[in-house]
This record gives C-alpha cells, sequence and structure tokens, in this order.
C-alpha cells in the first residue's frame, strides 16, 4: 500500500510501498503528463513531477530505502493451505522534500484537467485514480502538520477552480527546498503552514522571483521553463 509519513526533522515525507505501488503512481504520472513538449505552458511543471517520479523508481529498483514489512502469513494459514512461503514483504521509499510535494500536488490538479480533455477520460481513469491517490496521502501528511483552520484554508485553494501552475516559475520551489533544508526542525514546524500557502497562493516574494526569472529569459529569449538557478542541493540532508 502506498504511503507517507513525516521525516525525523520535518525536512520532508518519506513515500513507501512495494514494487508495484510505486511503478503504478509513476506510471500514472508519465500518463497525465504527456510527452515532452505537449503542454508548453506546463514544462516546468512537468519536469518537478517527473524529478519526483525518477526518485520513486531508483527506490523501487532497490537504489534508495528498502524494509520489510509483515504481510499477515502466519504458520495456520501455511498449514491450511499447504504451503511454506514469506511472512513479510518487501517495501521501498525515498524521502521527497515538503515544498516539493506540495508543489507536485497541486501541479497534478492542472495535468489531470490537460489528460482529460485530450483523452476524454473520465475520474475513473486509472491513472487519474492513482495519481489522486498520490494527492491524498500527501494531504494526509499536511494534515498532521497544521491545524484544522489552516489545513481547511490550505487544501481550499489547492483544489480553487482558479488555482494553477501554468507558466509557473519553478525556480521559487528550488528556493523554497534549499531555505527549507537549511531551517532547524523548530523553525520548520513554525514556518511550515506559511511555506505550504506561499506555494499555493501568489505573494510577493513568489511575483519579485517570477519578474526577474522573465526578465533573464528575455535576454537570451529563452523559456521561463529553461533556466536554473546556480545552485546546488546538497549531498547530505538530515531528513
Amino acid at each position: 500500500m502506498l504511503s507517507l509519513k513525516n521525516t525525523d526533522n520535518l525536512t520532508g515525507a518519506l513515500i513507501s510501498g512495494d514494487y508495484w505501488d510505486l511503478e503504478e503512481l509513476c506510471t500514472a504520472v508519465y500518463s497525465i503528463t504527456g510527452d515532452e513538449k505537449r503542454y508548453y505552458d506546463w514544462q516546468g511543471s512537468r519536469m518537478r513531477l517527473l524529478g519526483i517520479t525518477y526518485d520513486l523508481r531508483h527506490a523501487y529498483q532497490g537504489d534508495r530505502n528498502v524494509e520489510f514489512i509483515g504481510n499477515g502469513l502466519h504458520k495456520e494459514i501455511m498449514k491450511a493451505h499447504d504451503f511454506i512461503a514469506p511472512n513479510k514483504n518487501i517495501y521501498y521509499s525515498v524521502e521527497i522534500l515538503w515544498p516539493e510535494l506540495i508543489y507536485s500536488s497541486i501541479a497534478i490538479n492542472d495535468f489531470i484537467k490537460l489528460y482529460k480533455k485530450d483523452n476524454n477520460a473520465t475520474d475513473f481513469d486509472i491513472h487519474i485514480v492513482n495519481a489522486r491517490k498520490f494527492q491524498a496521502i500527501v494531504a494526509e501528511g499536511l494534515k498532521e502538520n497544521m491545524t484544522a483552520t489552516e489545513f481547511k484554508t490550505l487544501t481550499d485553494a489547492m483544489f480553487n477552480p482558479q488555482t494553477t501552475v501554468q507558466e509557473y516559475a519553478i525556480q521559487y520551489i528550488d528556493m523554497l527546498n534549499l531555505s527549507y533544508i537549511e531551517m532547524p526542525k523548530e523553525k520548520r514546524i513554525k514556518a511550515f503552514s506559511a511555506i505550504a500557502n506561499n506555494i499555493v497562493i501568489s505573494n510577493s516574494e513568489y511575483n519579485y522571483v517570477k519578474q526577474t526569472v522573465l526578465t533573464e529569459a528575455n535576454k537570451t529569449k529563452s523559456s521561463i521553463h529553461d533556466l536554473r538557478l546556480n545552485v546546488d542541493y546538497p549531498e547530505d540532508i538530515e531528513w
């Protein structure tokens, strides 16, 4: 079963599941985001989502965390059915930064709308269902870190029809990720709700970043999605 839990220092969340859980989530994201360059105004958001699938794919290939989880099988069942089998299943997991998770969950809404329009799909489409499942576990994680009022305000904004990541300046998410990594745990706890809202609801800081990026993009006739911050993520993160 696909699941999410906060890391010890609230730096991010641990996404875990068996091989098929993570594989079907990756397939869902690949499907709803479409082919490269298909949704030009959402290219930045597409890259962020594919970045998460990159980590998930490496997780179920055994390159991240591996653990054994009890599957409910016991001696009486094996005896009754006359077979011997392991009583634990292999689960794979990977840590994802919280700002990245929040933004990706919002971006999924846009891609589901695009996917439904282009494929005449309904909410019962298997890829949409699996993408929504991911949003659901992210929402459960958010609920643990916020008051009930804060959570309602945030989720109302996330699923507001007017909320979109079209032509979003994804460089802002890198800035939030990096500043969030540098915070001590106590500050993360206090700032969590504000950071989440800053991702969902346009604010002066984001508007300044977007205008700066657009100015630089115009100088080189580049797309807003093509510019990268000249910064590196730390190799070791205290999750």
